[in-house]
């Protein structure tokens, strides 16, 4: 059985959500659109989904305006909003560890003639709300916040950068995709004015999200040629996927207290086991404020790409940085904090629980970040991957390592390693191994 531990980039379908979809997609296939029987039925389900989504974060049906995803959502947020204001470009706040998708849409800005000013984290991945406050200007048009990290977990106080904003009488954008679903989130406590999600970052479908705009901020459509979504997004919508973005909001309303806990306990046990069994490893972003289902390790002296390889081999799905950019070689979140260095890759591992992985792969994983020091060459390496297993059964954490060496191919190594924990063999890690490891949890 492979082991999906990628959760935080998309998390498996929840078995209600699947039901909901398959109800629509057999049985519901009029235009929301059309006036007739079939068409009502498609805009009472929408407007059903729509109104779960407006529970789950605090705010009126009117207010949610679907759309593709969290990426969609962002640019709406920013592009829509500010191409809207006539006039001469001026200026925005924004974090240095924000996600590409806002990343970007601000750097299209910028080449417009906008002025963006990115305020730094401190060493655990924290914005001080008083570098916002002095970051504001007469111009500044829009603060946009990135409210749970993607790689770290980390919490902004966007309780307190919402309320300065709010009382600057500046709007104020928030990207929760990694919030939503995993921890409260309710704008009747939060004032914020722009929120994005995406379903699939907590058990939704994939290519559906939503744009919470409240009030009567007007804002460009980005997407024209339709009256749908009040005429602020054309096409047609689509109903199955919103349905089941309406559903995974319902699921989380209902089990997320029990989803905090028990993701949180997971990822404690977790942490004291890795710090008990391996040597070298740092926890990056702040303990304290982080989500309930995310854990950041910084490892040392592993080849990133090689792990992530040979976990793939042994049946183990991980990835590399930030999903849109699996692959690259470094984290530019974890570099903003200053615990990575230019050499280093990164590996994102994400779990799913115990007893049974197939179950609580509905559930959000603890997300693991890997932070590995990358060799020159890998074959000038003296010594290759330690395979890390950990898994929690009965409130145990147990961790088994296995080494092998760089010069066997990557099967004849991986075939070492399950020769190793087949006999019980422990290796001690030391300067010429690389150290990894993989953690157990039960999303987005």
């Amino acid at each position: 059985m492979r082991v999906y531990l990628d959760h935080n980039a998309t998390s498996p379908l929840h078995d209600e959500v699947v039901e909901a979809m398959t109800r629509i997609l057999r049985g519901v296939h009029g235009n929301p659109s059309s006036a007739h029987e079939e068409g009502r039925a498609a805009r009472a389900a929408v407007d059903r989904a729509r109104a779960s989504v407006a529970s789950l974060i605090g705010v009126q049906s009117d207010d949610v305006l679907f759309t593709a995803g969290a990426t969609e959502a962002n640019n709406t947020a920013l592009l829509g909003l500010l191409g809207s204001r006539a006039g001469a470009a001026g200026h925005l706040v924004t974090s240095a560890a924000e996600h590409p998708s806002v990343e970007a849409p601000l750097e299209a800005l910028e080449r417009a003639g906008w002025r963006v000013t990115r305020v730094g984290v401190d060493s655990a991945g924290l914005l001080d709300v008083a570098q916002i406050e002095a970051a504001i200007e007469p111009e500044t048009a829009l603060v946009s916040i990135l409210w749970a990290n993607n790689e770290t977990g980390v919490l902004q106080p966007m309780e307190r950068i919402a309320a300065l904003v709010r009382d600057r009488g500046i709007p104020i954008h928030a990207d929760a995709t990694q919030a939503v679903g995993k921890i409260p989130v309710d704008l009747r406590e939060v004032p914020v004015d722009l929120l994005s999600l995406s379903a699939h970052k907590f058990n939704g479908p994939k290519g559906v999200g939503c744009l919470i705009a409240r009030g009567d901020l007007a804002f460009e459509s980005l997407l024209r040629g339709g009256p749908q979504e009040r005429g602020r997004r054309g096409g047609t919508e689509n109903v199955a996927a919103i349905v089941g973005l309406g559903v995974a909001c319902e699921l989380a309303q209902r089990e997320l207290p029990d989803r905090m806990r028990h993701h949180a306990g997971l990822r404690d046990r977790l942490w004291e086991g890795i710090q008990a069994k391996i040597p070298g490893v740092r926890r990056n972003g702040s303990a304290d404020r982080v989500l309930p289902n995310t854990l950041n390790v910084e490892f040392e002296g592993a080849a990133g790409e090689l792990l992530l390889q040979a976990l793939d081999v042994e049946g183990i799905a991980v990835s590399s940085g930030v999903a849109p950019t699996a692959g690259s070689s470094t984290s530019t979140v974890t570099s903003s904090t200053g615990s990575a260095a230019a050499s280093r890759t990164v590996l994102a591992w994400r779990y799913s629980s115990v007893p049974s992985i197939s179950k609580a792969a509905r559930s959000a994983p603890v997300r693991l970040k890997v932070l590995v020091p990358r060799a020159s060459s890998v074959m000038t390496i003296s010594a290759t991957l330690i395979r890390v297993v950990v898994s929690v059964s009965s409130g145990r954490v147990v961790t088994v390592l296995a080494s092998a060496t760089v010069g066997a191919s990557l099967t004849s190594a991986m075939a070492r390693a399950r020769t190793a924990v087949s006999s019980g063999v422990v290796p001690t890690a030391g300067s010429s191994t690389a150290t990894v490891t993989s953690r157990v949890a039960s999303s987005s």
